[in-house]
Protein backbone atom coordinates (compact mmCIF):
# COMPACT_ATOMS: atom_id res chain seq x y z
CA UNK A 1 0.00 0.00 0.00
CA UNK A 2 1.45 3.18 -1.13
CA UNK A 3 1.37 6.66 0.82
CA UNK A 4 -1.09 7.87 -2.07
CA UNK A 5 -3.33 4.98 -1.23
CA UNK A 6 -2.98 5.57 2.43
CA UNK A 7 -4.19 8.66 1.97
CA UNK A 8 -7.23 8.15 0.26
CA UNK A 9 -8.08 5.51 2.33
CA UNK A 10 -8.02 7.66 5.30
CA UNK A 11 -9.73 10.60 3.94
CA UNK A 12 -12.94 7.79 3.13
CA UNK A 13 -12.80 6.51 5.94
CA UNK A 14 -13.34 10.09 7.71
CA UNK A 15 -16.11 10.46 5.04
CA UNK A 16 -17.36 7.33 5.61
CA UNK A 17 -17.67 7.73 9.13
CA UNK A 18 -19.51 10.91 9.66
CA UNK A 19 -21.72 10.03 6.73
CA UNK A 20 -22.75 6.60 8.88
CA UNK A 21 -23.50 8.65 11.53
CA UNK A 22 -25.96 11.09 9.96
CA UNK A 23 -28.28 8.44 8.19
CA UNK A 24 -25.61 5.67 6.87
CA UNK A 25 -24.52 5.31 3.72
CA UNK A 26 -20.82 5.31 4.56
CA UNK A 27 -19.88 2.33 1.74
CA UNK A 28 -20.77 4.14 -0.50
CA UNK A 29 -17.56 6.20 0.59
CA UNK A 30 -15.35 3.38 1.40
CA UNK A 31 -16.34 0.79 -0.90
CA UNK A 32 -14.97 3.08 -4.62
CA UNK A 33 -12.12 4.27 -2.63
CA UNK A 34 -10.75 0.19 -1.85
CA UNK A 35 -11.63 -0.41 -5.85
CA UNK A 36 -9.46 2.53 -6.41
CA UNK A 37 -6.40 1.19 -4.13
CA UNK A 38 -6.34 -1.71 -6.33
CA UNK A 39 -8.93 -4.27 -3.99
CA UNK A 40 -10.98 -6.94 -5.71
CA UNK A 41 -14.45 -6.13 -5.84
CA UNK A 42 -15.73 -8.96 -3.26
CA UNK A 43 -13.09 -8.36 -1.07
CA UNK A 44 -13.40 -4.50 -1.20
CA UNK A 45 -16.97 -4.78 0.03
CA UNK A 46 -15.48 -7.27 3.01
CA UNK A 47 -13.29 -4.78 3.93
CA UNK A 48 -15.43 -1.21 3.57
CA UNK A 49 -17.63 -3.81 6.48
CA UNK A 50 -14.25 -3.68 8.39
CA UNK A 51 -13.15 0.02 8.36
CA UNK A 52 -16.47 1.09 9.27
CA UNK A 53 -18.17 -1.47 11.71
CA UNK A 54 -16.35 -0.17 14.37
CA UNK A 55 -17.39 3.42 13.75
CA UNK A 56 -20.66 2.29 13.23
CA UNK A 57 -20.99 0.69 16.71
CA UNK A 58 -19.39 3.98 18.16
CA UNK A 59 -22.34 5.95 16.65
CA UNK A 60 -25.01 3.33 17.53
CA UNK A 61 -23.59 3.62 20.89
CA UNK A 62 -23.67 7.90 21.04
CA UNK A 63 -27.83 7.40 19.78
CA UNK A 64 -28.48 5.21 22.54
CA UNK A 65 -30.99 7.52 24.25
CA UNK A 66 -32.58 7.83 21.10
CA UNK A 67 -33.95 4.71 20.69
CA UNK A 68 -37.22 4.96 21.63
CA UNK A 69 -39.08 1.28 20.06
CA UNK A 70 -39.94 -0.94 23.06
CA UNK A 71 -37.80 -4.01 24.13
CA UNK A 72 -39.73 -6.23 22.00
CA UNK A 73 -39.32 -5.09 19.12
CA UNK A 74 -35.68 -4.07 19.43
CA UNK A 75 -35.19 -7.46 19.92
CA UNK A 76 -37.46 -8.98 17.50
CA UNK A 77 -36.00 -6.45 15.19
CA UNK A 78 -32.08 -7.48 16.41
CA UNK A 79 -32.13 -11.07 16.13
CA UNK A 80 -33.91 -10.63 12.34
CA UNK A 81 -31.50 -8.54 11.18
CA UNK A 82 -28.65 -11.34 12.82
CA UNK A 83 -30.11 -14.16 11.14
CA UNK A 84 -30.26 -11.62 7.54
CA UNK A 85 -27.26 -10.35 7.69
CA UNK A 86 -25.91 -14.03 8.12
CA UNK A 87 -27.33 -14.95 4.71
CA UNK A 88 -26.70 -12.16 2.91
CA UNK A 89 -22.79 -12.84 3.71
CA UNK A 90 -22.67 -15.94 2.67
CA UNK A 91 -24.20 -15.58 -0.36
CA UNK A 92 -21.58 -13.13 -0.98
CA UNK A 93 -18.76 -15.45 -0.15
CA UNK A 94 -20.04 -17.42 -3.33
CA UNK A 95 -20.46 -14.70 -5.66
CA UNK A 96 -17.88 -14.12 -7.98
CA UNK A 97 -16.53 -10.41 -8.74
CA UNK A 98 -17.96 -9.74 -11.91
CA UNK A 99 -21.49 -10.59 -11.17
CA UNK A 100 -21.13 -8.98 -8.05
CA UNK A 101 -20.40 -5.65 -10.06
CA UNK A 102 -23.20 -5.72 -12.21
CA UNK A 103 -25.66 -5.98 -9.46
CA UNK A 104 -24.58 -3.50 -7.24
CA UNK A 105 -25.93 -0.21 -9.26
CA UNK A 106 -29.91 -1.34 -9.25
CA UNK A 107 -29.92 -1.76 -6.00
CA UNK A 108 -28.46 1.18 -4.89
CA UNK A 109 -31.10 2.83 -7.31
CA UNK A 110 -33.67 0.59 -5.25
CA UNK A 111 -32.58 1.83 -1.86
CA UNK A 112 -32.46 5.72 -3.28
CA UNK A 113 -36.45 4.98 -4.66
CA UNK A 114 -37.59 4.08 -1.00
CA UNK A 115 -36.11 6.62 0.79
CA UNK A 116 -37.42 8.75 -1.61
CA UNK A 117 -41.05 8.06 -1.92
CA UNK A 118 -40.75 6.44 2.36
CA UNK A 119 -43.98 9.67 2.86
CA UNK A 120 -46.24 8.51 0.19
CA UNK A 121 -45.66 4.35 1.33
CA UNK A 122 -45.99 5.57 4.75
CA UNK A 123 -49.20 6.91 3.91
CA UNK A 124 -50.47 3.92 1.60
CA UNK A 125 -49.66 1.24 4.53
CA UNK A 126 -51.80 3.35 6.65
CA UNK A 127 -55.03 3.50 4.73
CA UNK A 128 -54.03 -0.20 3.98
CA UNK A 129 -53.92 -1.28 7.92
CA UNK A 130 -57.24 -1.61 9.93
CA UNK A 131 -56.95 0.42 13.55
CA UNK A 132 -57.69 -3.06 15.30
CA UNK A 133 -54.91 -4.82 13.92
CA UNK A 134 -52.54 -2.43 12.92
CA UNK A 135 -50.04 -2.11 15.61
CA UNK A 136 -49.34 -6.35 15.53
CA UNK A 137 -49.50 -5.70 11.40
CA UNK A 138 -47.17 -3.07 11.32
CA UNK A 139 -44.33 -5.45 13.84
CA UNK A 140 -44.64 -8.51 11.27
CA UNK A 141 -44.59 -5.99 8.30
CA UNK A 142 -41.25 -4.57 9.68
CA UNK A 143 -39.91 -7.53 10.76
CA UNK A 144 -40.16 -9.22 7.10
CA UNK A 145 -39.00 -5.87 5.74
CA UNK A 146 -36.16 -5.65 7.75
CA UNK A 147 -35.22 -9.56 7.11
CA UNK A 148 -34.71 -8.46 3.63
CA UNK A 149 -32.62 -5.43 4.56
CA UNK A 150 -30.59 -7.57 6.63
CA UNK A 151 -30.01 -10.00 3.95
CA UNK A 152 -28.97 -7.37 1.60
CA UNK A 153 -27.29 -5.56 4.27
CA UNK A 154 -25.22 -8.42 4.63
CA UNK A 155 -24.74 -9.17 1.12
CA UNK A 156 -23.79 -5.43 0.40
CA UNK A 157 -23.69 -2.68 2.93
CA UNK A 158 -23.98 0.40 1.06
CA UNK A 159 -26.98 1.66 1.22
CA UNK A 160 -28.83 -0.39 4.19
CA UNK A 161 -29.31 2.62 6.91
CA UNK A 162 -30.95 4.65 3.92
CA UNK A 163 -33.65 1.84 3.48
CA UNK A 164 -33.96 1.50 7.14
CA UNK A 165 -34.76 4.49 7.76
CA UNK A 166 -37.29 4.66 4.73
CA UNK A 167 -38.98 1.53 6.16
CA UNK A 168 -38.74 3.13 9.45
CA UNK A 169 -40.56 6.36 8.16
CA UNK A 170 -42.55 4.64 6.32
CA UNK A 171 -43.93 2.34 8.96
CA UNK A 172 -44.98 5.39 11.32
CA UNK A 173 -41.78 6.48 13.06
CA UNK A 174 -41.85 10.30 12.60
CA UNK A 175 -38.78 11.03 14.99
CA UNK A 176 -35.93 11.01 13.17
CA UNK A 177 -33.44 11.07 15.00
CA UNK A 178 -35.37 8.24 17.08
CA UNK A 179 -35.07 6.19 13.53
CA UNK A 180 -31.41 7.17 13.33
CA UNK A 181 -31.23 5.38 16.70
CA UNK A 182 -32.68 2.16 15.58
CA UNK A 183 -31.28 2.10 12.43
CA UNK A 184 -27.57 2.45 13.68
CA UNK A 185 -28.13 -0.32 16.44
CA UNK A 186 -29.23 -2.96 13.63
CA UNK A 187 -27.05 -2.02 11.15
CA UNK A 188 -24.40 -2.52 13.75
CA UNK A 189 -25.76 -5.90 14.14
CA UNK A 190 -26.08 -7.06 10.69
CA UNK A 191 -22.63 -5.43 9.41
CA UNK A 192 -21.30 -7.13 12.46
CA UNK A 193 -22.49 -10.82 11.96
CA UNK A 194 -20.99 -10.39 8.37
CA UNK A 195 -18.18 -9.36 9.59
CA UNK A 196 -17.61 -12.45 11.58
CA UNK A 197 -18.15 -14.51 8.63
CA UNK A 198 -15.89 -12.50 6.31
CA UNK A 199 -12.77 -12.81 8.93
CA UNK A 200 -13.02 -16.49 8.94
CA UNK A 201 -13.03 -16.79 5.51
CA UNK A 202 -10.32 -15.31 4.92
CA UNK A 203 -11.87 -12.18 3.20
CA UNK A 204 -10.42 -9.27 4.69
CA UNK A 205 -7.67 -7.03 3.68
CA UNK A 206 -6.22 -6.36 6.55
CA UNK A 207 -3.75 -3.64 6.04
CA UNK A 208 -6.30 -1.26 4.58
CA UNK A 209 -9.24 -2.29 6.95
CA UNK A 210 -7.70 -1.38 10.08
CA UNK A 211 -6.28 1.66 8.60
CA UNK A 212 -9.41 2.80 7.93
CA UNK A 213 -11.48 1.46 10.93
CA UNK A 214 -9.38 4.13 13.19
CA UNK A 215 -10.13 6.94 11.40
CA UNK A 216 -13.99 5.83 11.32
CA UNK A 217 -14.56 5.28 15.20
CA UNK A 218 -13.86 8.86 15.73
CA UNK A 219 -15.65 10.28 12.87
CA UNK A 220 -18.75 7.96 13.86
CA UNK A 221 -18.89 8.88 17.56
CA UNK A 222 -18.13 12.55 17.38
CA UNK A 223 -20.50 12.53 13.86
CA UNK A 224 -23.28 11.06 15.94
CA UNK A 225 -23.13 13.57 18.22
CA UNK A 226 -23.41 16.21 16.34
CA UNK A 227 -26.06 14.53 13.79
CA UNK A 228 -28.48 14.12 16.59
CA UNK A 229 -28.65 18.54 16.73
CA UNK A 230 -28.63 18.94 13.03
CA UNK A 231 -32.65 19.93 12.06
CA UNK A 232 -34.50 16.93 10.29
CA UNK A 233 -35.50 17.99 7.32
CA UNK A 234 -31.48 18.85 6.54
CA UNK A 235 -30.47 14.92 7.15
CA UNK A 236 -33.60 14.27 5.18
CA UNK A 237 -32.27 16.13 2.19
CA UNK A 238 -28.46 15.02 2.83
CA UNK A 239 -29.40 11.77 2.52
CA UNK A 240 -31.46 12.02 -0.56
CA UNK A 241 -28.02 13.83 -2.21
CA UNK A 242 -25.75 11.16 -1.23
CA UNK A 243 -28.19 8.39 -2.34
CA UNK A 244 -28.89 9.66 -5.74
CA UNK A 245 -25.18 10.77 -6.26
CA UNK A 246 -23.65 7.29 -5.18
CA UNK A 247 -26.71 5.58 -7.39
CA UNK A 248 -25.72 7.55 -10.41
CA UNK A 249 -21.68 7.23 -10.29
CA UNK A 250 -21.80 3.41 -9.24
CA UNK A 251 -24.82 2.98 -12.68
CA UNK A 252 -21.41 5.26 -14.45
CA UNK A 253 -18.83 2.98 -13.46
CA UNK A 254 -19.74 -0.58 -14.00
CA UNK A 255 -22.23 -0.07 -16.72
CA UNK A 256 -20.66 2.71 -18.71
Amino acid sequence: MTAAQALLLTAAAATGGALNSVAGGGTFIAFPALLFAGVAPVPANATATLALWPGAAASAFAYRHDVTAPARVRWLLGITSLIGGCIGALLLLKTSNEAFEKIIPPLLLFSSLVFTLSKWINAQIKRWSHPSTEKNLMLLLGAAIQFVIAVYGGYFGAGIGILMIAAWSALGMSNIHGVNGLRSLLGTAINGIALLLFVVNHSVEWAPGLLMAVTAVLTGYFGAAYARKLPPVFIRRFVLIVAWGMTAYFFWKFYA
